[in-house]
């Protein structure tokens, strides 16, 4: 009868589901807790069936760098398993050159990668492996490696700075509060566009215009990186909604921008030859000399190669840039003794440097704008691609800045197959391993118990900057993918920075909040609000 009764129940649909459901009431449960079990032993963040780690990444994702840094001081290498892919963390250099040397090979950008950055960077050097990567590193060494560049980029670099140093000159007699980090964005634009592109876009002109290329570019660039963790962006992709809508209309304005940036360089080139003047100023820009190799007839670079080229020279040149020196300034400005420091160097160069050019500096005037432009003037004239390597303490704050606030907090690789890290950890072919900058500059195992501590000094030795290995301070990558554009930041950065620091004092605005926004580039999320002083 008992037997009869379970028959008839388990046989109707709604005996049925009722097993089904007090089955599913004890195995869910009894999986997660035997999953989380597992897991006790483990040093990572919590996972579960399915999920992974997303929900507790998914919570921290405004602060995963400092998400990240709370684990990686406590384990070298942590794993985090995701619904769709595993990442590997790692901040110990000896796996950091594993992966970014010893077995480069097997550790490519990768098509997760590449999937998830197509849109933005296409298939430029910063989004591309193998051959395609090879060709135009090959031919962006080549260009950077030249002194025609390295003495236009000194000029330029100087003329825009000195733009810069006047609205802030403005900005100080009017008593004005301004954002260091968007007038650094346009400063470095504008450079970017002459030095790479050989065109004027003038957004850090005085009454600063407008500029829907860079506030697409940053809203792109914020979306991407938002999809490592978003496991719906390929049916938002699909039915063009939420974020990926307005990515998509992000991307149209950065087209246009970029097309028409190519169509006018082209112009300008077929001009030149046709009129046979100006041929040196072809080869100035690197996206002329690519141009170039466009119309060779074995060559496969079209319209949509050159896009790809101006915007991963942008998110190099504009972006990175101009994001360490907003955090430059503020670890200056928050820090007197560095401050102080660093612009008796910059004092002292001045009159040493004049000295020997046999130069008279102009005397202060602290009420007279055109003097004070015309001081400025004065000095960044002393100001060379040599004369720069001379301010060793200049260089430590870049680089320590550098150390704790790289431009790429983050890189990620792909695993093409199965590998052993140097401390034992096994990765899977079909994940990802990223080597984390940001953490690394915090490690006390990396750069002993004052790691958090903003200290120009660690880079010195009896007044001599001492470099570190590229595996331990990572800011510049290292193995064959180290940047190409090393000595162009520096050179950018310290001429800006000598200037600014020289002739400005700076002050926080009050209450205003300085944290990272979350975006391939470690830029801050509501800017750098700030008050300026000149200085004598």
């Amino acid at each position: 009868m008992e037997d009869s009764n379970l028959s008839s129940v388990s046989s109707s649909p709604y005996g049925f589901s009722m097993i089904v459901t007090m089955l599913s009431c004890i195995v869910v449960p009894a999986w997660i807790i035997i999953h989380r079990w597992n897991q006790r032993n483990v040093m990572g963040p919590k996972t579960w069936p399915l999920l992974g780690a997303s929900i507790e990444q998914y919570i921290n994702y405004d602060r995963m760098h400092d998400w990240l840094v709370e684990y990686l001081s406590v384990v070298k290498t942590v794993i985090v398993p995701m619904p769709f892919t595993t990442y590997t963390y790692i901040a110990d250099p000896a796996n950091v050159e594993h992966v970014l040397k010893t077995n480069f090979a097997n550790y490519p950008k990768g098509e997760v990668y590449h999937s998830y950055m197509e849109v933005l960077l296409g298939d430029g050097i910063f989004n591309s492996d193998g051959e395609h990567w090879r060709k135009q590193r090959k031919t962006s060494s080549f260009e950077f490696a030249s002194k025609n560049l390295r003495e236009f980029s000194t000029i330029v670099f100087r003329e825009y700075a000195l733009k810069l140093s006047s609205i802030l000159n403005q900005a100080s007699a009017d008593k004005k509060e301004l954002d260091m980090q968007e007038l650094l964005m346009r400063m470095t634009l504008d450079s970017i566009c002459k030095v790479g592109f050989g065109v004027e876009i003038g957004t850090l002109a005085p009454h600063l215009p407008a500029n829907s290329f860079a506030q697409a570019f940053d809203t792109a660039n914020i979306i991407v990186t938002l999809r490592f963790i978003d496991p719906l962006w390929r049916i938002k992709r699909f039915f063009n909604v939420g974020s990926e809508a307005l990515l998509d209309q992000s991307i149209k304005s950065i087209d246009d921008f970029t097309y028409r940036v190519i169509r006018r360089r082209k112009a300008e080139i077929k001009e030149s030859k046709t009129t046979n003047e100006n041929e040196n100023k072809i080869k100035h820009d690197i996206l002329s000399r690519f141009i170039e190799l466009s119309e060779e007839p074995e060559s496969d670079l079209n319209d949509k190669s050159l896009r790809d080229v101006v915007l991963n020279f942008v998110i190099a040149g504009r972006d990175t840039t101009a994001t360490t020196l907003s955090w430059a300034i503020y670890m200056v400005m928050t820090h007197p003794q560095v401050a102080d420091k660093l612009y008796s160097e910059l004092k002292v160069f001045e009159e040493n440097q004049a000295k020997e050019e046999n130069i008279s500096l102009l005397p202060y005037n602290p009420d007279g704008t055109k003097s004070f432009n015309e001081r400025v003037k004065h000095f960044a004239s002393l100001l060379t691609y040599d004369s720069l390597g001379k301010l060793t303490y200049l260089h430590s704050v870049v680089t320590e800045t550098l150390r704790l606030y790289p431009a790429v907090p983050q890189d990620p690789k792909g695993i093409l197959e199965d590998d052993v890290l140097p401390d034992g950890t096994k990765v899977k072919a079909g994940g990802m391993v990223t080597y984390v900058p940001y953490s690394m500059g915090r490690m006390e195992y990396n750069w002993g118990p004052d790691a958090a501590q903003f200290k120009p000094e660690r880079w010195l030795k009896e007044g001599f900057f001492q470099n570190a290995s590229p595996f331990k301070f990572t800011a510049f990558q290292a193995g064959p993918r180290i940047c190409l554009g090393k000595d162009s930041a520096y050179l950018q950065m310290k001429m800006a920075l000598a200037i600014l620091c020289r002739f400005f004092e700076f002050n926080l605005a009050p209450e205003h909040q300085v944290k990272y926004r979350m975006m391939t580039i470690l830029s801050m999320q509501y800017g750098l609000r700030l008050g300026v002083t000149r200085r004598s």
